[in-house]
């Protein structure tokens, strides 16, 4: 047996970005290269201009979703996205307050897990067109750990696609697609 045949397959991590402040487009090409330190990025979703969730008097997000693998586990992988968050300019605010950058993760591989500072799969992300549109793009098959449904059926239920357009893309080298 190969020793790569004894190494752990890395789970797929997918994470959700958004950004609706300042060069939003710049703020997820740069949350994007970040990312690229310490995870390898397996697939980005298109872009897609958003409707805010909750707190209404915002401007539009701008939301993409990325797969990626990691050797970070769960807790290293929320520091160093909030590391990321902090560098770009988020300051600490109320409950869907307008921000230049917001990455969540939404699934890391199939756990489950539940604690004080981190829940996965991120709560809310089968309810929520702005997630589910641009996670189907690049994964439609990936089945939800706890709704055991893929992600494509989730979004056939959901409401709000309207608010949901296509308005380029995203690359390392800062481009749109």
């Amino acid at each position: 047996m190969a020793d790569s045949d004894l190494s752990l397959e890395l789970p797929t991590v997918y994470l959700g970005l958004g950004s609706n402040l300042g060069d939003r487009m710049g703020s997820l090409t740069m949350a994007l290269e970040r990312l690229s330190q310490r995870a390898t990025i397996r697939e980005v979703s298109s872009v897609y201009e958003t409707e805010p969730l909750g707190f209404k008097e915002q401007p539009l997000f701008l939301n993409a979703v990325v797969a990626a693998t990691t050797e970070l586990r769960p807790f290293e992988l929320l520091r160093f996205i909030k590391q990321i968050e902090s560098d770009l300019g988020r300051k600490a605010g109320f409950r869907n307050a307008p921000r230049p950058i917001d990455i969540d993760i939404l699934f890391y591989g199939e756990l489950v897990t539940q604690t004080p500072g981190l829940t996965i799969p991120h709560p809310g992300v089968a309810e929520r067109a702005f997630v589910l549109v641009p996670l189907v793009e690049i994964a439609p098959e990936f089945v939800h750990p706890l709704s055991q449904r893929k992600v494509v059926d989730l979004l056939a239920e959901v409401d709000g696609l309207g608010g949901v357009r296509g308005v380029g893309g995203l690359s390392l080298k800062g481009t749109i697609n």
